[in-house]
């Protein structure tokens, strides 16, 4: 039999946005509820309403709950209390918030994935905003960054998370914990338009496969259409191995990653600034994705006040041929897109090819030419991704090809 008494949340001097839930079922005396919050005379009523729903569709009649508020929104609040609930009553039954329509977007394939800010996964005062730093892509992280007890009530944050929080247009992620967790993490992140998973400490195909199958399972089950990709995290030597085969295990994968600090303790040396220890294996992952037609992101740069040194390792990512890298502070996502951004050769290069290819298609022809040089498919695609991008990163306007001259 379950203990009649549960807890979730997090509290203390540090905790913002957040709230600390307990919750013990009685035999009689009705609900009682006892809130301890700081905007308690705005908004205490409200807090016990919410609280009093929640318990009506768990269907719990007696129970002495204590809230302690640190700011917490409503999605939050429901879901430590879901969580706790869950702990001492067994039911499928979910509470979800309603689900914003900006959350519905969709995602593509060959979309930007310069950079992915990492937020833990239990941590909802990182949530809130969070898009307006503009990265490509924002991670709600179940793996490292949440702590083994609180790995539980953190999907039901990140779920909430999913449908409620305004990502600003950002790329919706989730790293997802490894094994039968990973693969039951899928329920609470894929039918509320989670765009990306990121799946661990990828090794093989095995896994990765089950990961896919059980996505497109709940997607069948719950009559699901829109896309939800893949992207293995490489954090081994034998992933490193086994990385085109891991690229190419599913048409869902859409990129590999590279975790250098997981890598480096694999092969028992330390990571350093100059990179001497992983240059094989990143230069083997970016072959990999390239072979197998994804993109390449690059690990995270730990050090946030080293602005500089950020900026010279993005340039040296993008040597190699990287499209991207994590970040763990909002302050690296502008350093990254700034140094990924197209050169002025660059550029100029790329508009004279889809010049070239805009000439060819209003004529009619099926060749694109160049001078006396032929111009592959691939190329023109990846002029036109330079093109788009510098228009992105500012560096060229929108009408460009109103005043250029070839």
């Amino acid at each position: 039999m379950k203990e009649q008494r549960a807890v979730a949340g997090n509290r203390g001097a540090d905790v913002r946005s957040d709230c600390y839930v307990e919750i013990e079922l009685t035999n009689s005396g009705g609900i009682r509820l006892e809130i301890q919050s700081k905007v308690a005379v705005l908004f205490g009523e409200s807090i016990r309403q919410l609280i009093r729903e929640v318990l009506r569709f768990f269907k719990i009649e007696t129970a002495q709950v204590t809230l302690e508020d640190s700011g917490a929104l409503p999605f939050v609040i429901t879901a430590r209390l879901e969580a706790a609930i869950k702990q001492i009553i067994p039911t499928d039954r979910e509470f979800l918030p309603e689900l914003l329509p900006e959350n519905t977007v969709t995602t593509t394939r060959d979309r930007y994935r310069r950079s992915r800010l990492y937020l833990p996964g239990n941590t909802p005062k990182l949530f809130i905003n969070a898009g307006l730093h503009k990265a490509d892509g924002i991670i709600l992280d179940l793996e490292d960054s949440v702590a083994p007890a609180k790995k539980d009530e953190a999907r039901y944050l990140v779920r909430n998370a999913l449908r409620t929080n305004n990502f600003y247009g950002c790329e919706r992620m989730v790293r997802i914990n490894q094994g039968e967790r990973g693969l039951a993490d899928l329920d609470f992140v894929v039918p509320h338009y989670a765009n990306v998973i990121l799946v661990p400490k990828c090794e093989d195909t095995d896994y990765l496969s089950q990961i896919d199958q059980k996505v497109q399972a709940i997607k069948k089950a719950k009559g699901l259409d829109y896309p939800v990709y893949l992207m293995p995290i490489i954090e081994s030597a034998k992933g490193v191995l086994m990385a085109y085969e891991i690229a190419t295990a599913s048409p869902n994968v859409v990129a590999l990653a590279i975790g250098l600090e997981d890598y480096t303790a694999d092969l028992g040396t330390q990571r350093t600034r100059e990179g001497s220890e992983s240059f094989f294996a990143r230069s083997s992952l970016v072959n990999a994705a390239r072979a197998a037609g994804v993109q390449a992101i690059d690990s995270v740069f730990s050090d946030v006040g080293d602005q500089e040194g950020l900026r010279q390792t993005v340039m040296e990512s993008k040597a190699l041929g990287f499209e991207g890298m994590g970040c763990i502070h909002p302050r690296q996502v502008p350093v990254i897109h700034d140094a990924f951004a197209p050169t002025d050769a660059e550029i100029e290069k790329a508009q004279k090819i889809v010049s070239a290819f805009i000439e060819a298609e209003q004529k009619g022809l099926g060749v694109v030419a160049l001078g006396s040089k032929m111009i592959d498919p691939p190329v023109v695609k990846r002029a036109q991704k330079t093109i788009a991008m510098a228009i992105d990163s500012g560096r060229l306007p929108e009408n460009w090809r109103a005043t250029y001259e070839q």
